[in-house]
């Protein structure tokens, strides 16, 4: 009397306790490897396998579904079920994922947080998508809408081993995503990370160009942070910066040749992409070159890189005026 105590629950020396799992199937343990646990403390307050249980049992919870590391906390909370006289809910242990080594998933994989996934340009619905596909499989079909998946889903084909997480995989899932995705919200993703970049204009005007450039820039991007860097030439003021590949396509001899195709570029009329395009097949025809020594120059030219959407959607979005300003800025006029 008048001592501090605990209560323990009493558990079973002899037998066995078995679990039939959705997952794994039946799992049996040795009673005698199970302990008198605490269940509750010296203060009167519970200990966790008992609040959960007993928060399970009045919420009349059917399924508990979570990682095969709670396995062990299964056969303890299974004992106070059945001390309670209570039915126990279905159990279903997933198998954890796994660094691309096989070794337990952790920081020095990369990122595990959703929030970091969200910053390393993620969609949230590939990154649910993968994880889906990643312990789960409905035949050979990879890519999933979430109405399919609800659809389709079951605990069955969920499998009993660990995955390994695959970071070229979620890559591909995600720029599958990305093309099926709106273009006016990823154009406002868009936007808020070239908020972040310097010497880049995000007015509605910057806007309106990215809106208009996206079906292609989307096309050549796998995450958004990707699309964003492809696309913020758009609100990028002169001079330019151009990167290695682009500086070289800038040589005396094109930067001539880019002088001369500012001129027929100032008189296209309209300035519509069917005539952007006409211009400048007519422009390599009569200069006897091939289109593409053509197109790469000037995409080197007006973007500061080799890599865009097509150059008559690219010129199209930059308007004539900025073309013409980002031509001449490099061009060598005769």
């Amino acid at each position: 009397a008048n001592t501090p105590y605990t209560i323990r629950i009493k558990a079973p020396r002899e037998g066995e306790t078995t679990i039939h799992d959705l997952v794994q199937g039946d799992v049996r343990v040795a009673n005698s490897e199970l302990d008198d646990m605490i269940i509750l403390r010296a203060d009167g307050t519970p200990v966790y396998q008992l609040a959960v249980v007993v928060d399970d049992h009045d919420m009349d919870i059917t399924h508990v579904i979570r990682g095969d590391d709670h396995l062990t906390n299964t056969f303890r909370q299974a004992m106070i079920y059945r001390a309670m006289g209570w039915k126990l809910p279905h159990f279903a242990h997933l198998p954890l994922i796994h660094g691309p080594d096989g070794a337990k998933l952790s920081k020095r994989h990369g990122a595990q947080s959703v929030v970091e996934f969200r910053e390393m340009g993620y969609l949230p619905e590939a990154l649910n998508n993968y994880l889906l596909r990643l312990g789960w499989g409905h035949g050979d079909a990879e890519i999933l809408s979430r109405e399919e998946q609800i659809r389709l889903f079951d605990l069955d084909g969920v499998g009993r081993s660990p995955s390994r997480m695959d970071y070229a995989k979620l890559l591909h899932i995600n720029g599958v995503w990305l093309r099926q995705a709106d273009d006016t919200r990823l154009t406002n993703d868009v936007m808020e990370r070239l908020a972040k970049m310097d010497g880049v204009d995000t007015s509605d005007a910057t806007r309106a160009k990215v809106l208009a450039l996206m079906p292609g820039l989307k096309e050549r991007a796998k995450t958004l942070v990707e699309l964003a860097d492809n696309a913020a030439f758009l609100g990028r003021s002169l001079p330019l910066t151009f990167d290695p590949k682009a500086e070289k396509q800038l040589t005396p001899e094109n930067r001539v040749m880019l002088g001369r195709l500012a001129l027929a570029l100032k008189a296209t009329e309209p300035f519509s992409k069917e005539a952007i395009d006409a211009t400048l097949r007519q422009f390599a025809e009569t200069h006897e070159m091939k289109l593409g020594k053509v197109a790469q120059p000037l995409r080197a030219a007006v973007t500061g890189s080799t890599m865009s959407p097509g150059i008559d959607d690219t010129l199209l979005a930059l308007g004539r005026d900025e073309v013409l300003a980002r031509i001449n800025a490099v061009a060598a006029h005769e």
